[in-house]
């Protein structure tokens, strides 16, 4: 829409009956024909292509837990792969952009600016971003909670995630309690899974807490409904990483 919005800027400039909107259109049009704003469009444009899918995923309903935490890897890999191989494609297609649309492009000292100071900048912010809100520890809460989820009939059910998830809580979960705990996991997966057909539609963790709360079981197998709890809470201390996503949504969209 580039060529669409400097077209409009002016039109303003030319036929608008406003000085105040003359001028304004005046200095929007000689900004976004800078080579700056080229370069930054093109390297958000590729930026935000990479986190795309991450970023869906994350406001989806519904969320497929372990799938995210797949893709949270592959951003940061294609984001790596940006800054180690993509800036000659890059300041390639902004020069071409530039050349098309009459701009003057980046001598070498300023492009050894931009790839310093914005374009490595920028990249390693982001970088930063997903290594703060998705660490190890909260990626293995996280995977730890999907392997919880009754949905499939308990298809992502992983004994050794759970595990790993339960270590994260030493006060409740001390070394003795690990043993009981695997035999309880082990003895409730094929409980709920291929005996009590009472569980073989459950939609989420509310519903599985519910049923195993309705027929009792939490009562067989307290150390698993004991996890469950804390993974329906996990949700709120993880709102940071939503609220960040939900910023970035406005980003692409509304602004």
């Amino acid at each position: 829409m580039f060529g669409s919005i400097t077209d409009v800027l002016d039109t303003i400039v030319v036929d608008s009956e406003s000085v105040e909107e003359k001028a304004k259109a005046t200095g929007y049009l000689k900004v976004c024909q800078t080579f700056e704003i080229a370069f930054i469009l093109h390297l958000m444009r590729d930026i935000l292509a990479i986190t795309n899918e991450l970023n869906e995923s994350l406001q989806k309903k519904e969320q497929d837990i372990a799938n995210a935490i797949l893709l949270v890897k592959v951003v940061k890999k294609r984001l790596q792969d940006l800054r180690n191989e993509g800036w000659d494609s890059l300041i390639e297609n902004v020069s071409a952009f530039c050349v098309k649309s009459r701009r003057k492009v980046a001598e070498y000292t300023i492009s050894h600016h931009y790839r310093v100071e914005v374009f490595f900048k920028i990249i390693d912010w982001q970088l930063q971003e997903l290594n703060d809100r998705f660490n190890e520890v909260r990626t293995d809460l996280l995977i730890g909670v999907a392997c919880l989820n009754p949905v499939d009939s308990f298809s992502s059910f992983d004994i050794k995630n759970i595990l790993r998830m339960a270590e994260l809580y030493p006060d409740d979960f001390g070394e003795n309690v690990m043993v009981t705990l695997r035999n309880q996991l082990e003895t409730y997966i094929v409980d709920v899974c291929d005996v009590d057909k009472r569980f073989s539609n459950l939609k989420g963790l509310g519903d599985l807490s519910e049923m195993l709360v309705k027929v009792k079981k939490h009562l067989n197998y307290p150390l698993v409904f004991r996890l469950i709890k804390f993974a329906l809470l996990l949700p709120v201390a993880t709102a940071t990483v939503e609220r960040a996503f939900s910023a970035m949504k406005l980003i692409k969209s509304e602004l």
